[in-house]
């Protein structure tokens, strides 16, 4: 029979939870419900209120080459640093999971990445690839203008994707890592007393027992590639160069907050979200049918 936790006195529940619930409508809720007003009003040119303008603003949304641009880059940018942020932590999870000499000091370091903010990988990726003061710059001298993201877009974009799969790689390597130890050590054993090498045994055996660790990291990864992106963007590239990097969650705040159009930004937040929400069914819809949860 299942047990529950029972309150006596319902006083002390709701004192228990009235913080929790306090957070989430002062930081969801209520910014949420802004949004969506500013989304449909517009504020008049000298104050005075907001006016209602119905779907005006999501019509200069969609009819905006920028805009889709950045959707475009955005799309490009979260395929490419989800992937690469994935295959790196399989790797590092496969080894520290054949429990190489030092596997506990990997454990450790493999995870710092993720504790470190945002806008913190921005600025050490920034002078780190810098291609006047970075260990890239010793290339250039060789090959000049071989790296330069101030100027090159396709750096730029490489840049950010290299930044973004870094800062999430820590993250992915403890599940990863879990789930490769929640499989029975017998399994591969049995694999490689029948001759099947490293390589065989993560595709064949490893592989598909982890799908659902696989799935749930993959709709993480894209989710904090369109909304926990802005701190590397805005330190690293700025947008630049030539927009190649302006991503969608990065013009939102470029038309809020310095083009101070905030009915237009409200709006872009709103598809910004509906295209997560769109993004994540189609992932349980299609790809969760590959899922082995047995």
């Amino acid at each position: 029979m299942e047990k529950r936790a029972t309150f006596s006195n319902r006083w002390l529940a709701a004192a228990l939870i009235a913080p929790q619930m306090l957070l989430v409508f002062v930081f969801f809720y209520w910014p949420s419900g802004e949004a969506l007003y500013w989304a449909f009003t517009l504020e008049r040119a000298f104050g005075g209120g907001n006016e209602w303008v119905g779907l005006y603003n999501f019509e200069n949304v969609f009819n905006d080459p920028k805009y889709w641009s950045s959707v475009r880059i955005s799309l490009l940018f979260a395929v490419a640093a989800t992937t690469l942020s994935l295959v790196i932590a399989m790797l590092l999870a496969l080894f520290v999971d054949r429990r190489l000499p030092g596997h506990k000091v990997y454990k450790f370091t493999f995870f710092l990445p993720y504790a470190l903010a945002a806008p913190a990988v921005g600025l050490a990726f920034r002078f780190i690839f810098s291609p006047d003061a970075g260990f890239v710059s010793a290339i250039n001298r060789f090959f000049p203008g071989l790296w330069n993201p101030a100027l090159d877009g396709f750096d730029a974009m490489l840049l950010i994707v290299l930044a973004q799969a870094w800062s999430l790689v820590g993250y992915n390597f403890i599940f990863f890592l879990a789930g490769l130890q929640s499989i029975p050590r017998t399994m591969g054993e049995a694999g490689a007393m029948d001759g099947a090498g490293v390589l065989r045994r993560m595709w064949d055996l490893q592989l598909p027992l982890i799908t659902p660790t696989l799935f749930f990291l993959i709709v993480i990864n894209i989710t904090d590639s369109f909304v926990n992106s802005f701190g590397i963007v805005d330190i690293t590239t700025g947008g630049g160069p030539a927009r190649a990097t302006d991503l969608m969650v990065y013009k939102i705040y470029t038309d809020g907050f310095q083009g101070k159009d905030y009915s237009l930004a409200a709006a872009q937040s709103i598809v910004l979200m509906v295209l997560i929400v769109a993004l994540t069914f189609v992932q349980f819809r299609y790809i969760e049918r590959r899922v082995h949860y047995n």
